[in-house]
């Protein structure tokens, strides 16, 4: 991943690589891609593997139609054996995390009232994303790549419709940096979780899944003691307010099939996609 947050090309590069493969029926060669890209095929190819760590003709397996069939069978975490041992795995997330609180029911049902939100834009492997957060930590990230500033922003804001939002990205930075991986690990970012407490239980129960490992919606629906509540599952993993450091993404429907997902469905295949890669990249060092 790249060194440098505030530089955007590796990601731009990247996503304009996956607009021209999912153009195409089939596998599109490197000296294509380079070209499309305005490069030569070993420039860009020396690019795209430093940034995602395989060449972009593996990465483009990870990127087609039955990956997500494939991460289902072979990376299928079981939830309940990562809540009972506490399960971890190379590049979990959460491990990032300093801490994580909740705010208390009674404070959720008030919308916000009495909260200061800081909130910026920064550059991501994932495309421009919405970073939100209070002294506590994140509380919120969302990717517009696939939608507009606009749009992310009346989504996030929102959510707590009574909160004070101010614009400082300076004060998110630091915490930014480290939940993209631009900063050493031993850097922490707190998150502070603004939610209802089922979907809260959710969200802690996302993010017992190690990093290039997926999970499904009933799998959660179990693990946090409503097997019934699959459909109000799906509900709260797509009310996520913390893209990416609270991984919805791994969540994917029984057949395999990668279901919805709030940012759009190439952000989530991105995601997947490149935690996939990651993590074979570092079990094959």
């Amino acid at each position: 991943m790249p060194n440098d947050l505030s530089d955007g090309y590796h990601f731009n590069v990247m996503r304009r690589a996956i607009d021209a493969i999912d153009a195409q029926d089939g596998p599109v060669s490197l000296e294509e891609l380079a070209a499309q890209m305005g490069m030569s095929p070993a420039h860009f190819q020396r690019l795209f593997s430093q940034w995602v760590g395989v060449s972009p003709k593996r990465y483009q397996q990870y990127l087609t139609l039955d990956h997500a069939r494939r991460l289902l069978a072979d990376r299928f975490t079981v939830l309940e054996t990562s809540l009972a041992t506490n399960l971890s795995g190379a590049g979990r997330l959460h491990d990032l995390f300093l801490r994580w609180e909740a705010m208390s029911p009674g404070d959720y049902a008030l919308g916000g009232a009495g909260l200061t939100i800081a909130w910026g834009w920064f550059d991501s492997p994932f495309g421009p994303a919405l970073v939100m957060g209070t002294d506590r930590g994140i509380c919120g990230i969302g990717f517009a790549s696939e939608t507009t500033e606009a749009a992310a922003m009346e989504d996030l804001t929102t959510r707590w419709p009574q909160a004070r939002f101010v614009e400082d990205a300076a004060r998110l930075a630091p915490w930014v940096k480290t939940a993209f991986g631009a900063t050493a690990t031993h850097d922490k970012a707190p998150l502070y979780l603004i939610g209802a407490p089922f979907q809260i239980k959710v969200w802690e129960a996302l993010m017992r899944i190690p990093s290039g490992h997926v999970t499904t919606y009933s799998e959660i629906a179990a693990a946090i003691g409503h097997p019934r509540a699959v459909r109000a599952v799906g509900t709260a993993v797509g009310r996520n307010p913390v893209s990416w450091l609270i991984p919805c993404h791994r969540a994917l429907r029984k057949s395999g099939a990668l279901g919805g997902y709030h940012w759009g469905l190439p952000v989530k295949r991105a995601l997947l996609a490149w935690e996939s890669a990651r993590a074979d990249h570092e079990a094959a060092r």
